[in-house]
């Protein structure tokens, strides 16, 4: 599975591997290297479940410029509502977490940021920027998480019109932060795949298809 993501996966760490993230109580369901539809891919067969598959920089990278990303999905979390704490899962997830000025942030987000550090052993970042096929949202919706606004979901897809095809998507990175958090962004620390389907403890199959994320030109 990692030697099938570093096939699929181009970012400017080429030498920093991908790895799987297990969250704490979480079921976790593997990434599987498969062929649909013509196309090499990572497949996640979900079952109220949370599959992470992520890379990390160290140090972490300065001036992320444009993304893209390909995905395909089967169905979508039963009820869903990425707006709502207890309905929050998305079929498929590309998240950017970067780093910042934390003395910028509320009481709260320092209390969740210390929470993050005591379940996983690591920080919350400063912002995290989220692409995601939702259910309810239309393509264009920032969706703030309903825990943190460190944590804004850009909608990419939405609804079922689209469900078992390919969908290709290129993003400027930098001008989604700004319309997500209206500032610039900060280094990126990570690049991950996410598909979750605990919350409406859900069935359902996505696949991932080529990234390729690159640093910014000016």
């Amino acid at each position: 599975m990692l030697k099938a993501a570093h096939q699929l996966f181009s970012t400017p760490a080429t030498d920093v591997p991908w790895e799987p993230f297990f969250f704490p109580g979480k079921r976790y369901l593997a990434f599987e290297p498969v062929q649909v539809g013509g196309r090499p891919a990572l497949q996640v067969r979900a079952k109220s479940s949370v599959s992470i598959l992520r890379q990390r920089f160290v140090p972490s990278l300065e001036s992320v410029g444009r993304l893209s990303f390909s995905w395909r999905v089967d169905a979508l979390p039963t009820d869903a509502d990425l707006a709502v704490s207890s309905q929050a899962d998305s079929a498929v997830r590309v998240v950017l977490a970067f780093d910042g000025d934390r003395t910028r942030w509320t009481p709260r987000n320092h209390r969740l940021s210390e929470m993050s550090r005591l379940l996983t052993g690591e920080e919350m970042p400063y912002a995290s920027l989220v692409y995601v096929w939702s259910a309810k949202h239309a393509p264009g919706t920032v969706v703030v998480n309903p825990r943190t606004d460190r944590i804004r979901k850009l909608v990419v897809d939405s609804d079922v019109r689209n469900l078992g095809q390919w969908r290709d998507h290129v993003r400027d990175v930098r001008a989604d932060f700004r319309l997500a958090f209206g500032e610039e962004p900060g280094p990126l620390r990570l690049v991950a795949l996410m598909t979750d389907t605990d919350n409406t403890d859900s069935q359902l199959t996505a696949w991932y298809g080529a990234l390729r994320l690159e640093r910014a030109s000016d």
